[in-house]
């Protein structure tokens, strides 16, 4: 086995190494062109005939009447009249891809192309909606920041509304970088009413689309002075009160383990404004934002003017909004003048259409050298499906195809070498490594003894078992001639093997031995999130609401990562409160990937399998499974945590036994204190339970499209669960707790916080209306294997 291990390890770096020398770092592409040209100290390519990205669909376009004072690059461009992209390769070396899209529109083929309107995405995230340049004279850039794609390409893919109004892109940037911009695994995350806490993994969850990047103090740095080529602008026409500040020049001075210039360039970090050292007044910059949106918010600090504040006591104040300071301390974060660092912050605009942002102090003179803005854009879910021209395609294939096919023989040789090693290993008396396992699998739960038993499913029974080492685990054996088999076996190890997350829960390893289907998961000491909803009379079972919504938080986080941190994306399918476990702490762990599917695969049958009670309509009526059907499903698991009742429960009457349909009739009707779990009564916050609602209502939209993605979940759960926690100004005629006996109708909540529109917060009619609900389909619909 050593000699196995190591020619497979030898494989690995060389293949690891291989496809790293053969990743390009960047990309400049000359769109529409047959030829190369430089543009801004870059040599952009021209992609008539690529060579290391793949084009789909469009055709080339040549400017007739060129502006003179217009550079070559934007005298052509590629037009597509259909859904079309480009795809290019990923440097899994790399952290974050910086794409710049340059788009200066001319007459083509009698379409003025100023006046088209279209939709791009980048590696599923929404780049430009409903875009137009409008005006023919303009060059417009714009840029999105994604995380590094997993996988081995990525698409930028460009879809116009008609062939009338196609879509367009003179050059593309694509720029990888392997330094760290977004690293925090936490942030403050602010509203316009002040601190809700705080925000985690924001790097890994969101795109980012800049909005400002502003030299303060400073002059406009162009790309030619920016290692990363992006432009900062400015402050002047930020600032609301010029005269109580001054700008400043000074020098750099980059430490390890602190800002570098990748993070802004020296331009920046070299000049800042600083308050009048005999001014009160703070300085104050209001940039316009869209609304109901969340922002990342980086301060970038570098004391150039030698002000003293360079112990540990000295500090001055940023603010955000009005409501929120935070004590800035260059002593405190970097020793020694001249070393530059920054702040970020997640802020919310909701019904707001600026952020402000302001530094002062009482005794030092405040500073600020630098400031960006990020629109965070989420993942849309949406695996594009187009179809490949061929041509330049097929030429990709073939080199790739070469390069899979010495790997697989290479690999091939090794496991033969391997195989013949255990053979004659087991040839010569001693247990192969799944007897071993077996036997150790027997003794963990002595002999799958039944008063072991813990659970019981469409695969099979449950049993607690510990190992010698007194370590405990949960067994899951499966049974023959019993709905799940070897697919279902297969399935689950398959999605494991592929990710590890703290919120989904850990296979710890498998038997497929002598007829047995065994998995072995950690052990998770306090079972299911149903066990502590309904059917138990034992109150220290019983959840708090904080507690139930530090437990739906914790599956969101589960779920998406599910949805975003593999390969392809994984669409769990049976998003339920039996597959939520909880451990000691009742921290919440997603479980029962045994149905998953990879999100760029297709059903290889129609038969629709979920569990009844948590299907997503879509999904019954049009067989459309996506990201978005986990998210109708964990509307329901939502609807159970607040109510404390089945997802469907036969024994009730037909208009209730459907949670959701009853639920959201009671909501619709002004009866919330009616669907409320009465163990919480007295309990909840009605701006918690009131955000809470909202985020039911959207996720158990008709469509998949007007869902929200799990991290807009994860967000609204994490504001619900700020909102039950903070003290807040109320009316005389409110109350801080949720009462039955106030009888508190919607109406009375539409008045409370909201970052929807005032459309959006209340309950739609069509919730259940447009698609049959799963209580009208039950006895028409046949499903495989339902669980």
């Amino acid at each position: 086995m050593v000699l196995f291990n190591l020619i497979i390890i030898i494989i690995f770096l060389s293949t690891v190494s291989l496809i790293s020398s053969q990743s390009p770092k960047s990309y400049f592409i000359n769109c529409g062109s047959n030829n190369d040209t430089n543009f801004s100290w870059e040599t952009f390519t021209g992609d008539d005939n690529p060579t290391n990205f793949r084009v789909s669909g469009g055709h080339k376009a040549v400017n007739n009447n060129p502006a003179s004072n217009k550079a070559d690059i934007y005298q052509t461009a590629r037009v597509f009249t259909t859904k079309s992209w480009y795809e290019l390769e990923a440097d899994v070396n790399n952290t974050f891809v910086m794409v710049r899209l340059h788009f200066s529109p001319f007459f083509h083929n009698g379409i003025e192309l100023s006046n088209s309107v279209f939709n791009v995405s980048v590696s599923g995230f929404p780049m430009l909606t409903s875009f137009s340049v409008q005006n023919s004279s303009d060059v417009l850039i714009k840029e999105l920041i994604i995380p590094s794609p997993v996988r081995a390409m990525f698409r930028i893919v460009f879809t116009p509304f008609s062939r009338s109004s196609p879509a367009f892109v003179n050059a593309i940037e694509a720029i990888a970088t392997q330094h760290d911009l977004f690293v925090d695994a936490t942030s403050p995350h602010i509203s316009p009413v002040g601190s809700i806490g705080d925000i985690n993994y924001v790097a890994l969850s969101y795109a980012y689309n800049p909005i400002y990047r502003i030299n303060v103090g400073g002059p406009k740095v162009d790309v030619n002075r920016d290692d990363l080529r992006r432009t900062w602008v400015p402050d002047d026409p930020f600032i609301v009160n010029s005269e109580v500040a001054k700008s400043v020049e000074g020098d750099v001075n980059y430490v390890d383990g602190h800002a570098t210039k990748y993070d802004a360039p020296d331009d920046v970090y070299k000049t800042a404004k600083v308050q009048l050292a005999n001014s009160s007044t703070n300085v104050t910059w209001d940039f316009e934002v869209n609304k109901n949106a969340m922002f990342l918010v980086r301060a970038h600090f570098c004391d150039i003017n030698s002000s003293g504040l360079n112990d540990t006591n000295d500090a001055f104040s940023l603010f955000i909004y009005s409501y929120f300071k935070n004590d800035v301390k260059p002593g405190d974060t970097v020793k020694g003048l001249q070393i530059p660092f920054y702040i970020d912050f997640v802020v919310d605009s909701v019904e707001t259409a600026f952020v402000n942002v302001s530094i002062g102090t009482a005794s030092q003179p405040a500073f600020l050298n630098g400031l960006e803005i990020m629109e965070l854009v989420t993942n849309s879910g949406v695996v594009d499906d187009v179809v490949s021209d061929g041509k330049s395609i097929k030429k990709w294939y073939i080199v790739l195809g070469s390069v899979v096919g010495g790997v697989v023989f290479v690999l091939l040789i090794g496991f033969f070498i391997g195989f013949m090693y255990r053979k004659k290993k087991s040839e010569g008396g001693t247990k192969t490594e799944s007897n071993n396992v077996l036997a150790d699998i027997l003794q963990a739960t002595n002999g799958f003894d039944e008063s072991l038993v813990i659970g019981k499913g469409g695969f099979g029974k449950v049993y607690r078992g510990t190992f010698p080492d007194g370590r405990k685990v949960a067994v899951k054996r499966g049974e023959k001639g019993r709905g799940q088999g070897r697919p279902e076996f297969v399935t689950e190890i398959m999605i494991l093997s592929k990710i590890r997350h703290q919120h989904l829960v850990t296979l710890i390893g498998y038997c497929d031995e002598k007829s047995e289907m065994i998995l072995v998961y950690e052990y998770m000491e306090k079972g299911t999130l149903q066990d502590h909803l309904y059917n138990t009379s034992k109150d220290d079972q019983k959840l708090s609401w904080n507690k139930r919504l530090e437990i739906c938080i914790s599956a969101t986080r589960g779920l998406h990562y599910l949805h975003t941190g593999s390969d392809a994306g994984i669409i769990h399918r049976d998003v339920k409160s039996t597959n939520i476990l909880l451990n000691e702490n009742y921290i919440a762990k997603v479980a029962d990937f045994g149905i998953s599917l990879l999100d760029n695969m297709e059903e290889s049958e129609m038969a629709i399998k979920g569990s009844f009670g948590y299907l997503d309509p879509e999904y019954i009526s049009c067989m459309k499974l996506t990201q978005k059907s986990d998210v109708y499903s964990f509307g329901v698991v939502m609807l159970e945590v607040l109510c404390a009742r089945p997802a469907l429960d036969t024994t009730l009457p037909q208009k209730e036994a459907n949670l959701a349909d009853w639920a959201i009739k009671q909501i619709k009707d002004g009866m919330v204190e009616k669907i409320i779990d009465p163990y919480l009564v007295d309990e909840i916050n009605p701006n918690s339970l009131r955000k809470y609602l909202e985020t039911v209502e959207k996720c158990l939209k008709n469509t998949g499209d007007e869902r929200p993605s799990m991290i807009d979940v994860l967000w609204d759960l994490e504001y619900a669960l700020k909102l039950q926690q903070m003290v807040v100004d109320i009316e005389p005629h409110d109350d801080s707790t949720m009462n039955t006996s106030l009888h508190l109708r919607m109406s009375v909540m539409d008045r409370l916080p909201s970052k929807f529109n005032d459309d959006d917060s209340r309950v739609n009619d069509s919730v259940v209306s447009n698609y049959p609900s799963e209580s009208q389909v039950f006895s028409q619909l046949k499903l495989d294997e339902a669980r």
